[in-house]
């Protein structure tokens, strides 16, 4: 039975992250990609989580990690760049 259910949910998150991937592709802004993109590093962490659980290991457990650090990071880069134009802002003794 929880076999099942977490075969389901692989399938479910497997159709979010190809919906995310459809907004990116086609989405009207720039913000929009940059949130979808952030939805796909949340449903992949949750998607490995789940793996992990089927499979009866915790050696996911530091993908997990890695890949919710990277997923923040890059999110902030991209709103910073958004925002500002630049990612690091530098001062000039000029």
């Amino acid at each position: 039975m929880i076999d099942t259910m977490l075969i389901t949910a692989m399938v479910l998150f497997g159709i979010s992250i190809a919906v995310a991937l459809y907004r990116i592709i086609r989405g009207p802004s720039l913000p929009d990609r940059v949130i979808s993109m952030d939805f796909i590093g949340v449903n992949l962490i949750s998607a490995i989580a789940v793996f992990s659980v089927l499979f009866q290991t915790r050696a996911y457990l530091e993908v997990i990690l890695i890949l919710g650090i990277l997923a923040f990071i890059s999110t902030i880069a991209l709103s910073k760049f958004i925002e500002r134009g630049v990612i690091i802002e530098r001062k000039r003794d000029s």
